[in-house]
């Protein structure tokens, strides 16, 4: 799902002195500055922001920025220059870039992380990095922001998050915005954009109030004692729900859900247990088991990434192979195992080199960790149907056509046949022709033009969803 996207950088901070010395062809004034260049990941293009600055007569000091992740002044070092080569090490990143001076603005050389290495150049900015996210909002705001904290009774924990409404007495119409899958702020924060600010911004604005939430674990919310599935994710959800209709300024009434991605699931799965639901937006929710979920996005991501039919298909063998062993094996230790044999006789039908299956191999026991999760077995079981079948209340579920993340084709008409058999027919899907999982307009769908695209959330989407919770 949306946040399960791999970041290569540990976000730790170490002191970072660097020094020159004087036989050095490369001076420190013509290199200080901010060099930029992109990681390319398997899809995911990453934009890195090297700042070296000036800290002495002959010493500079260096930051990394990871704009696309929200991070910035990252302390790296040391850096040394030798001729016209450049080190720079980051070891609480486990990484080093290494590089080659080809004039003055221009730096060829290889990232280098965790055994892994990836082509990187360098060019020299004339003024610093900013990402360009015109639609987030600013102030001053024309209705009133609260932050807010609430308890989780079941699990015995806090949840922190911000409430906007519109001014006045109300009672107002609200909503409860629910994240995707993975750890992520109030605001679904990835890549530099924040479609929750800009959801809620939108349709405060226009009469509702909202509530977005930090994760569990994430900002102010606790992360609790115990590994939390989707099911325990619909209890913060029911939390959230119950301090709202403590609010005297909130219609008691005519409290709804908007789920994206995995929170298209985490509503139903609330509502069908919540009859008290005024109504559901579903964001890319899903409408089939999470195993049909995870072959379909691994094939279509790994398709439009140019993948030749022959390695899709030994790549879902693999997967499904996998997937039966976690199934039927609840020993994580076992099933690790399992798997990672599975890996090595899918390496030996590539005919991979010898080097190749050593380091798939050592790396796998990351991998296996997240498979082995709890939150990962059970979404790879759980059936929305289950859920959307037991919803009453009105439902508007939207998706992208170039969503590679949850397709169109398959979930909308799965979640309108779950909520025909249970006898709901206050339903209305639609899907749109250029918008990819974050309903950004876009080219392609990969999640490589997440952080590149401007638009952070299109406002065609914002209108309809505003004016259908209006006419309820």
């Amino acid at each position: 799902m949306n946040k399960r996207i791999l970041i290569p950088f540990v976000l730790l901070i170490v002191l970072i002195p660097l020094k020159i010395g004087a036989q050095n062809q490369i001076s420190t004034q013509s290199i200080a500055g901010s060099w930029f260049g992109k990681l390319n990941l398997s899809g995911v293009t990453l934009r890195i922001v090297f700042n070296l600055t000036m800290a002495g007569n002959d010493s500079l000091a260096a930051t990394l920025d990871s704009p696309d992740q929200g991070a910035k002044g990252i302390k790296i070092g040391p850096v040394k220059i030798e001729n016209e080569n450049i080190k720079i090490s980051a070891p609480t990143l486990l990484g080093e870039y290494n590089g080659t001076f080809r004039n003055d603005t221009l730096i060829d050389g290889t990232w280098k992380q965790a055994g892994n290495s990836w082509p990187l150049s360098l060019t020299k900015l004339k003024k610093e990095f900013t990402l360009n996210r015109p639609q987030e909002p600013k102030p001053p705001f024309p209705y009133l922001s609260e932050d807010v904290k609430f308890r989780n009774e079941k699990a015995n924990i806090q949840l922190a998050g911000t409430l906007t409404f519109p001014k006045g007495n109300g009672p107002f119409p609200a909503a409860i915005m629910i994240t995707g899958s993975g750890a992520q702020n109030r605001n679904e924060e990835l890549m530099g954009h924040k479609p929750f600010l800009i959801i809620a911004d939108y349709l405060t604005r226009n009469g509702i109030a909202v509530l977005r939430v930090d994760d569990r674990g994430v900002g102010q919310s606790e992360a609790g004692s115990v590994s939390p599935t989707t099911l325990d994710f619909a209890t913060d959800v029911q939390a959230a729900f119950d301090f709202l209709r403590t609010r005297g300024n909130i219609n008691p009434k005519f409290i709804g859900l908007i789920g994206h991605s995995e929170g298209g699931l985490i509503a139903p799965i609330e509502a069908s247990a919540n009859h008290d639901i005024a109504f559901i937006i579903s964001l890319s929710g899903t409408g089939v088991p999470g195993e049909q979920i995870l072959y379909r996005q691994t094939w279509d991501i790994n398709k439009a990434s140019g993948m030749k039919e022959a390695e899709l298909k030994s790549s879902e063998k693999m997967a499904r192979e996998m997937y039966a062993v976690l199934k039927k094996e609840p020993d994580n230790k076992k099933a690790t195992e399992e798997m990672s044999a599975i890996l090595q006789r899918t390496l030996a039908r590539q005919k991979s080199s010898p080097e190749d299956v050593k380091k798939a191999l050592d790396q796998f026991p990351v991998s296996a960790a997240t498979l082995t999760s709890s939150w990962f077995r059970k979404f790879l079981v759980l059936n929305p149907a289950d859920y959307w079948k037991k919803v009453t209340c009105p439902v508007l579920a939207l998706n992208g056509e170039k969503d590679l993340q949850v397709a169109y084709d398959v979930n909308l008409p799965a979640i309108k046949k779950a909520l025909s058999s249970g006898g709901n027919k206050k339903v209305t899907a639609r899907s749109f022709p250029d918008l990819n999982h974050l309903y950004q307009h876009c080219k392609t769908g990969l999640i490589s033009e997440y952080g590149e695209i401007e638009e952070t959330f299109s406002p065609e989407v914002l209108k309809i969803m505003s004016d259908w919770i209006h006419g309820l």
